[in-house]
């Protein structure tokens, strides 16, 4: 069962259109959300270029993302683990026709997230037609071209995750750290010794210099 559907620029990675989302029940409404931000991440990772410009099934749980990149566009959708790959293949298929109807210079003005509101119930008109996977006309796409969609990349969120991890630890700044000789045991036990003799020296230095000012000014005195 077709889920979830988001289309977006690959260009920013900004989301256009969302189809409506199907769960079971209310219960499941946070489990939808996380799926949403999970859809914007692959689209951010398409725009970055970390993922495929073509392409690409990704598994996550029980359920699979399907994502097609024509012209820019970037056109996802989430199934369960069960419905047929290839059916989700032809869905984003259609959606790509129906979506080359529309003029791409307004799509390029775009600058709000979802929304390209118009296309909205396109997605939910075009998700009808492959909720029954068993209807003559999703067999025989199922059954055209059986070695079709062979050649798509699978792999799992985790590892594009960790990826994603690991790509932003090389790219934050290494932090300056104290040189090793300054921050050494030696120079701190030093430290610990010489400071108060320091302080001492300074003071009795003070101390030395008040005394003899006071002292000269009362020989000055008597002498006058």
């Amino acid at each position: 069962m077709v889920k979830l559907t988001i289309v977006g620029r690959v260009n920013d990675g900004l989301p256009l259109a969302q189809g409506a989302r199907y769960m079971v029940d209310e219960e499941n409404h946070n489990l939808s959300s996380n799926y949403k931000q999970q859809a914007e991440f692959i689209l951010q990772e398409i725009s970055r270029g970390a993922l495929p410009l073509s392409r690409m099934t990704i598994r996550v749980d029980h359920h699979s993302f399907n994502y097609l990149v024509v012209n820019r566009i970037c056109f996802i959708t989430l199934c369960d683990s069960s419905y047929p790959r290839k059916l989700a293949f032809h869905y984003l298929q259609d959606l790509k026709k129906e979506f080359d109807k529309f003029d791409h210079s307004l799509i390029e003005k775009i600058t709000r997230p979802y929304s390209f509101i118009r296309f909205d119930g396109i997605i939910a008109n075009i998700r009808k037609q492959y909720i029954d996977t068993r209807t003559q006309a999703n067999l025989s796409k199922l059954n055209a071209n059986r070695r079709q969609g062979l050649d798509i990349t699978t792999e799992n969120m985790s590892d594009i995750i960790e990826r994603r991890r690991i790509s932003e630890i090389s790219e934050t700044p290494a932090t300056p750290q104290a040189s090793p000789v300054w921050s050494s045991p030696q120079l701190e036990a030093i430290a610990l010794i010489w400071t108060p003799i320091t302080i001492i020296a300074i003071v009795a230095a003070i101390v030395l210099w008040v005394s003899l000012t006071f002292t000269d000014d009362f020989f000055i005195s008597i002498l006058l």
